[in-house]
């Protein structure tokens, strides 16, 4: 599968975790405060520029949900494809989120990403 490929079916595993979420907020009523951190995807060079000094940082993960439990302050999520790989920043931001107190993992698609948010609002 190529980037390209990986990258559309990540956006479709990610859209269906939202989905999944809205439907389960009566339920959990903290999924509410469940949102995605853009700072994937292409960009031209001056945008990118923009963004940067605005700062965006390479690495941070997709996903956060800002609600305690377990222990943790909250927890981020890195959503890969089945085949995806880890970067090197990626992993970084993941062991600092770690080291700070937050629950940060890396899933591979929807089904993986749901068991792990459930988990983690069950205080798991």
């Amino acid at each position: 599968m190529g980037k390209s490929m990986r990258r559309q079916y990540e956006a479709g595993e990610q859209t269906a975790l939202f989905q999944w979420a809205r439907l389960m907020e009566k339920q959990h009523p903290e999924l509410a405060l469940l949102y995605h951190c853009p700072n994937g995807g292409r960009r031209d060079a001056i945008e990118g520029a923009h963004l940067k000094a605005q700062g965006v940082r390479a690495g941070v993960p997709d996903l956060c949900l800002p609600v305690a439990r377990g222990g943790y302050h909250g927890m981020y999520i890195e959503l890969k494809a089945a085949r995806g790989r880890l970067q090197p920043t990626q992993r970084a931001w993941l062991d600092a989120l770690n080291a700070q107190g937050y629950k940060a993992v890396c899933v591979y698609g929807f089904d993986e990403a749901r068991i792990v948010v459930e988990e983690y609002l069950k205080g798991a």
